[in-house]
């Protein structure tokens, strides 16, 4: 590997010349001055960073003699909320907290604070799913309906063959359903409707005329509603406002679908993933400099507007870029523009993992850190307008941050992030914190996590998965736990989102920043998605994942039935659920029967969920994949899924519920089975019959060490096998 020598600092030359040759030009910061400041940043951050880190395994010490300590007895749920107190894993509220504090977060784009809508989370190191995600501002209702089980056996009409006018007919209906929930008639349906038309002369005050098919006149419950529209090619598109986004009726009476609507209706946009998670996190296999640099230069792209990606389709090489604008007019024949693009956020790396790209006095840094000060450089070139596509209007760099322990990592970062900064000739609070409330120690002390970030805060969102592998890990020692599936009915699990919410309310969130949701893991299902995912709105979450565009613009839908700021105020009137239901332990019951039957089963949904996301991981460098489950239902798998399946095999291994030689003899039944769900797939490497690949070992040690992984991530092992691989490659 060639490197460049600054000082303390050995930087990979490859990463090297990306900041040095293209980020920093543009930016006004000096190239020394910038290594000078990193270094300064690395030596004050990366002894902290330890000490964090420490705290966490003396925590984990002290949980788990307790545990050890009280084997033998019955739980006792009292004497262990007073231990956890004992020790400060529980913070007793500080007189800061009392009376409730409000965040004091300044300059947040109105999609972030106070819009309410899906969001999209995509690899950033795939240009293809960055841009598309980017892109997912705006979808069409029509090909969501057609495109997906919405309408049964979307097989027969998939893109590319023949229009089917039954399927036709059914998608007009169901997007006239919506529509009258979204936008009602004074009286009439909208399936009733023949005819939309403008009222009123071009640069004078516009109208819209709706007309019955038996001739009579109606008009919008809510004549408001209608703002602006645009002509362009024959085709009419109406644009209206409803619970804070967009609505666009497109109508083209000459089009296949249009010849099936008395109206001539063509489509139904939705303004659809208000915001995007580009994650340099859970869905990215990065592991060295030359991952990084990709990550970092699909940032740099998505931040100067010119990030393009060539893909084949249909014997055609098509370039994606950034989508511009839309443009309309008002109703009274002036500019409307409304933005073509998510606001994009970027996952940075959490606490834990270090990296070889940039070393400090010989040692790996933080890639944490490395993260948070280049994303940070990045983003200035959407500050200085050196895009032609702005992504913050308000000059705000919206950073996520992953897996962070409680209150006094929350601080870390507030402190590294005003380090940056400082080094970047930042004006104060520009980079903005999202925390994700998916770690133990922080959904018990959420309220003294935000306060810490209090004027950077603009998310909170839980992560079920990270949640409980976090909690079989931290309580590893109580005994055996639940299967997965039913620690979910468990009553922690229900006061982990009620609170977060509860806490988002209470410290001031509401109209200011995120309560968020989890993703929705199996794409292919969005009927089932459509019924459910609306509970994400009705619990008083103004953001919500989605794995796909298509799946955002089907969850739009939701945010138009829920108007998600009166159920907040709703909940703000509720008493928030005790911590005792929080830290209550999914354990097995005494007299819990696990069947041979029911263990086999369990090895082999566990076992094979984890060598289908592993062995893409390791072999191909896929962070984040659609992975086959052994009902072979798609299920969207990242480090979040891997680190519960993983946990769970582990926690049961330790309690002797299982022996190792069941495990292996599971992941090699399942690994025979993975095969032949990638059999199609060109660059996939068995592993079967030998079981002796590096991706085999790698999925096998996350279940056989998982005990002794640190907080349980797999990242750890994870990093260590692909690095290993690449470097046999090389």
């Amino acid at each position: 590997m060639t490197t460049v020598r600054k000082d303390k600092l050995t930087i990979d030359q490859g990463l090297y010349d990306l900041i040095v040759n293209d980020i920093i030009p543009g930016t006004g910061i000096e190239v020394e001055n910038f290594w000078n400041s990193f270094q300064d940043i690395l030596q004050d951050f990366i002894p902290k960073n330890k000490e964090l880190l420490d705290i966490r395994d003396e925590f984990q010490t002290k949980i788990d003699a307790w545990h050890i300590d009280n084997r033998d007895q019955p739980f006792d749920a009292t004497a262990y909320k007073q231990f956890l107190s004992d020790i400060g894993y529980i913070i007793v509220k500080k007189p800061e907290h009392r009376p409730r504090f409000n965040i004091r977060t300044e300059n947040i784009d109105p999609e972030i604070a106070t819009i309410a809508g899906p969001q999209l989370v995509v690899p950033i190191n795939n240009a293809r799913f960055a841009l598309n995600a980017a892109n997912a501002r705006w979808g069409s209702l029509f090909d969501a309906f057609y495109g997906t089980d919405i309408i049964p056996d979307k097989g027969k009409y998939a893109k590319g063959k023949k229009f089917n006018e039954k399927r036709g007919e059914k998608v007009i209906s169901l997007a006239n359903e919506f529509l009258d929930r979204a936008l009602p008639l004074k009286f009439g349906f909208h399936t009733h409707v023949a005819s939309y038309e403008l009222t009123g002369e071009t640069g004078k005050k516009r109208g819209l005329a709706i007309t019955l098919e038996n001739g009579v006149a109606t008009e919008l419950e809510n004549t408001d509603a209608f703002i602006g529209y645009t002509e362009k090619d024959d085709i009419l598109c109406l644009l209206f406002l409803h619970n804070g986004t967009h609505i666009e009726i497109q109508i083209d009476p000459n089009s296949n679908i249009g010849q099936l609507s008395k109206s001539g209706v063509k489509d139904v946009i939705l303004e659809s993933a208000l915001t995007t998670i580009q994650d340099c996190e859970d869905s990215v296999a990065a592991v060295d400099a030359e991952d990084k640099v990709l990550v970092y230069k699909n940032w740099l792209g998505l931040m100067k507007g010119n990030l393009e990606e060539s893909v084949e389709k249909n014997g055609k090489t098509i370039t994606r870029k950034l989508n511009p604008n839309r443009k309309y007019d008002d109703l009274h024949g002036k500019l409307l523009v409304l933005s073509g693009r998510s606001i994009l956020l970027v996952r940075n790396v959490g606490h834990l993992m270090t990296t070889d790209a940039i070393t400090y006095d010989g040692k790996n840094i933080p890639e944490g850190i490395m993260d948070g000060v280049i994303t940070a450089l990045i983003s200035i070139h959407d500050f200085r307008g050196n895009s032609p596509y702005k992504n913050s209007r308000q000059n705000s760099q919206y950073v996520v941050k992953p897996k962070m322990h409680g209150p006094e990592e929350v601080r870390f970062t507030v402190d590294l992030f005003s380090a940056i900064e400082n080094a970047l000739n930042l004006p104060r609070n520009t980079m903005k914190i999202g925390i994700m409330d998916e770690e133990r120690r922080t959904s018990c002390n959420l309220r003294a996590c935000i306060y810490e970030a209090r004027e950077r805060l603009i998310f909170i969102n839980t992560g079920f998965l990270d949640r409980t592998g976090d909690e079989i890990h931290t309580s590893m020692e109580a005994g055996p736990f639940l299967p997965k599936e039913e620690i979910k009915k468990e009553p922690w699990i229900k006061s982990y989102e009620d609170r977060n919410v509860d806490s988002g309310l209470a410290c001031g969130l509401k109209g200011k920043a995120q309560i968020g949701k989890g993703m929705w893991a199996m794409p292919d299902m969005m009927a089932d998605m459509l019924e459910q995912k609306i509970g994400h709105p009705l619990s008083g979450a103004n953001c919500s994942w989605v794995p796909s565009p298509t799946a955002a613009t089907l969850h739009a839908m939701h945010y138009h039935y829920v108007k998600v700021s009166v159920v907040q105020d709703a909940i703000s009137e509720r008493k928030s659920t005790p911590i005792d239901d929080l830290i209550k332990i999914p354990l097995m019951p005494v007299d819990y029967e696990l069947s041979e039957e029911k263990l086999a089963a369990e090895l082999n949904d566990n076992a094979q969920s984890i060598l289908g996301y592993v062995v893409r991981w390791i072999d191909q460098g896929v962070g984040c994949s659609k992975v086959l489950d052994t009902h072979n239902i798609g299920l969207m798998e990242d480090r979040a899924t891997l680190r519960i399946s993983s946990q769970i095999i582990a926690n049961w291994l330790h309690h002797q519920i299982c022996t190792e030689k069941q495990v292996t003899e599971a992941f090699k039944r399942m690994a025979v089975l993975v095969d032949n769900q990638n059999a199609n797939d060109p660059l996939y490497n068995p592993m079967a019959p030998g079981f002796d690949g590096i991706a085999f070992q790698a999925a096998l040690d996350l279940a056989l060490k998982g005990a002794k992984q640190p907080n349980g991530y797999t990242e750890p092992l994870l990093h260590q096998y692909r690095y290993q691989l690449k470097r046999e490659q090389a």
